[in-house]
């Protein structure tokens, strides 16, 4: 199936709980490198728009979309019904006891750590194979120097981080706006052994 990043955000079914915008889920699965066969955990999965995403460049592959909030949960579960991908595989938990029993994964995409980030990392890091990216997204300072000096303590793993600040332009009257987003940092983790 050939698939063209960056499906619009409004194709998506969305509740109150938080979604990864078109232009930064372009970003993250270019940083991801999905292949067809790949094994992806989207761990913060939140609607399911990057696990739906993947799926679709991961057409053989697994997908499993860890998110705590049980409205976050169904959300993927109608998302993943409505893009016509099975191979989505919904979990209701919180990382890291939901990574418990996972298999081994090609990608790892952590958009939410409820607090939780340096255990999460560590958990990712053990289901991570060699090779395998893992990439984080943080809308905060904090998040974005926790997940830097965790994985650049560890050698295996060569690092590239961006910050990146979409801005929208949308008509207002005869005139054009700017309606920026909210600035993210992309942290793109590669293991090298």
């Amino acid at each position: 199936m050939n698939h063209n990043l960056g499906i619009p955000d409004s194709e998506f079914i969305r509740g109150d709980i938080p979604m990864t915008k078109q232009e930064v889920r372009i970003l993250t699965l270019a940083k991801a490198k999905i292949g067809m066969n790949d094994t992806v955990i989207d761990i913060g999965a939140g609607t399911g728009s990057l696990s739906i995403e993947a799926a679709l460049l991961a057409s053989k592959g697994r997908i499993i979309a860890i998110e705590r909030e049980p409205e976050g949960f169904e959300l993927i579960k109608a998302n993943a019904a409505k893009f016509r991908v099975a191979h989505v595989e919904p979990v209701l938990g919180a990382a890291p006891a939901a990574l418990d029993g996972l298999p081994a994964a090609d990608v790892i995409l952590i958009g939410g750590s409820g607090g939780m980030l340096p255990e999460i990392l560590a958990g990712a890091d053990k289901l991570l194979k060699p090779g395998g990216r893992l990439i984080a997204t943080a809308v905060t300072v904090e998040t974005l120097a926790a997940v830097l000096g965790i994985m650049r303590q560890k050698p295996e793993y060569t690092i590239e981080a961006s910050g990146v600040q979409i801005t929208r332009i949308q008509p207002v009257g005869a005139s054009n706006m700017f309606k920026a987003l909210n600035p993210i940092y992309i942290i793109a983790c590669t293991k090298e052994v």
